[in-house]
């Protein structure tokens, strides 16, 4: 069992409270979504649950974590730079347990993980990996370690989609307590059974949390009913209130017109007065406690806010794309052979495969042949957000050209629609979540009028509660999307086509 109690965590830098009071205890059989919006914690909360170092550069806490004796797995969003150096062999030696375990039950965790034991004991750098065998071979040391409780962040990203399956059944068979964090929805819908729901409110000055025994569905559909149970409730108050300080200002100014009119020569018609005056007082003064006992306007993060130019257009009879490849490699290494793919007009392809079958290896080619056209003007989203941002620089500073003042008023209003605060405006991208450098991408794709996008796993690192909206703008471009993706909603409610890839080449497919 872990408890954690009283739970407070503030930034460092800008002092601002990240969570307040938190308080939750996970049993056997838990499985804790953790969701909230980007920025706003959830990460943090993870980390300094498995270990307070993690987090002491950035952040302080008070409040307790109960966890004496226990054996916690924490499978990081990102390797550290250390950990990218080492071998899949080094990183897996990490674990004392490594050794103990019979290989038996060594090629049962692989060959659930559809992995090859071979790879455990390889001497290939971490970095060299793709994303997804990176997150596998991250799960399989977990397994190995045999936990009492386990914290995942992430889990889900650059995983394929018959992994995703997999960690679906893993997560609902397992009896381990589970807290994590995933952007999946559908994974969310399938696993979850307790919602930690971390909200900032007020511009990120007032922070609120929420655990509920609950799925996922359940949870957003329940909470959507209350809120707009509660606003009508709270605007059927508050229009009852104005009619009747309506009545009373009339009444009010009844009065005082009769009190600056009443004759001198009247004393009893002025005593009258002053008693309906003082009547008039204390109704005024039950008004006042009336309206402070209403209902409150339910108040929630609003989701993001950001679309593309109305201006771009893609004709549907425009080749976007006709590529052809004998051999894709990575060193001497063949993932692909015979690859050919035509793209026409404003189609939202998305290319899937196992991982390591070269996906993003593809799109990186494609990209690259494409920025040599004149006709098209192209954005290229990576997996790996450091290929295109400069970690040193602010999120002004990514996004300015002419840093002159009016570019930095339009930056700064662009960026709060995205809910970034002034002070984040102004961290260094390293010191961003996943989540908010994903939002600089997007922003930076819609400020400069792209209308072709190469986008690998567009919605990796956004909130589940912004993933409809990034959906419903995406779906909306009037241009070509050429993508990379796992996401199962992602898939099925933007791209017009899908396309494997694999040894043989790439070809069109179904998703179930």
């Amino acid at each position: 069992m872990l408890q954690i109690k009283n739970l407070n965590i503030t930034h460092q830098k800008d002092l601002r409270t990240i969570i307040k009071d938190f308080s939750i205890t996970l049993n056997d059989g838990d499985k804790a979504a953790v969701i909230g919006e980007e920025g706003n914690g959830k990460s943090t909360l993870l980390k300094l649950i498995y270990d307070e170092n993690l987090v002491a550069d950035y952040a302080d806490y008070s409040g307790q974590i109960m966890k004496k004796g226990l054996i916690i797995g924490y499978l990081a969003q990102e390797l550290s730079a250390e950990d990218k150096e080492k071998t899949a062999y080094e990183f897996c030696s990490k674990e004392s347990s490594f050794f103990d375990i019979s290989p038996k039950e060594l090629s049962r965790i692989c060959s659930e993980l559809n992995i090859d034991i071979e790879m455990l004991y390889s001497d290939q750098k971490l970095k060299s990996f793709s994303g997804g065998e990176k997150v596998k071979l991250q799960i399989a040391c977990l397994m190995i370690k045999n936990p009492d409780v386990l914290l995942l962040d992430e889990p889900s990203n650059d995983i394929d989609i018959d992994t995703l399956k997999w960690l679906e059944k893993f997560i609902n068979k397992t009896n381990v307590p589970i807290m994590y964090i995933s952007h999946d929805e559908v994974l969310l819908e399938n696993t979850a059974n307790i919602i930690v729901h971390l909200e900032q409110l007020q511009r990120k000055r007032v922070t609120r949390y929420t655990v509920k025994k609950s799925g996922y569905t359940d949870y957003v559909t329940e909470r959507l009913r209350l809120f707009e149970h509660q606003a009508q409730v709270a605007k059927n108050e508050r229009n009852e209130y104005e009619k009747q300080q309506e009545k009373f200002r009339q009444i009010q100014q009844k009065v005082e017109h009769q009190q600056n009119n009443i004759s001198r020569g009247d004393p009893h018609g002025g005593k009258l007065l002053k008693k309906k005056m003082h009547s008039i007082k204390s109704q005024e003064k039950r008004f006042e406690k009336q309206y402070e006992n209403f209902t409150e306007i339910p108040e929630s993060e609003d989701a993001i806010f950001i679309k593309f130019s109305d201006n771009i257009e893609m004709p549907n009879g425009k080749t976007v794309l006709d590529y052809e490849k004998d051999k894709l490699m990575v060193d001497e290494r063949v993932l692909s052979e015979n690859i050919k793919l035509t793209i026409m007009g404003p189609q939202k392809v998305c290319i899937i495969g196992k991982n390591g079958a070269g996906k993003t290896t593809l799109i990186k080619d494609i990209y690259s042949k494409m920025t040599q056209r004149k006709d098209i003007k192209v954005f290229y989203m990576p997996q790996n957000y450091e290929d295109l941002l400069n970690f040193d620089e602010t999120p002004i500073e990514f996004l300015s050209e002419t840093y002159d003042k009016e570019e930095n008023v339009r930056i700064c209003t662009f960026l709060g629609s995205l809910r970034y605060t002034i002070e984040e405006m102004n961290h260094k991208i390293s010191e961003l979540s996943g989540g908010q450098k994903a939002k600089l991408l997007f922003l930076k794709m819609t400020m400069k009028g792209y209308d072709v996008l190469i986008l690998d796993e567009p919605t990796r690192n956004f909130s589940p509660l912004s993933n409809p909206v990034i959906r419903k703008i995406l779906k909306n471009f009037k241009g070509a999307i050429i993508s990379v993706s796992h996401d199962r909603k992602y898939i099925k409610e933007v791209c017009t086509k899908v396309y494997e890839l694999n040894e043989n080449g790439i070809k069109t497919t179904d998703i179930d």
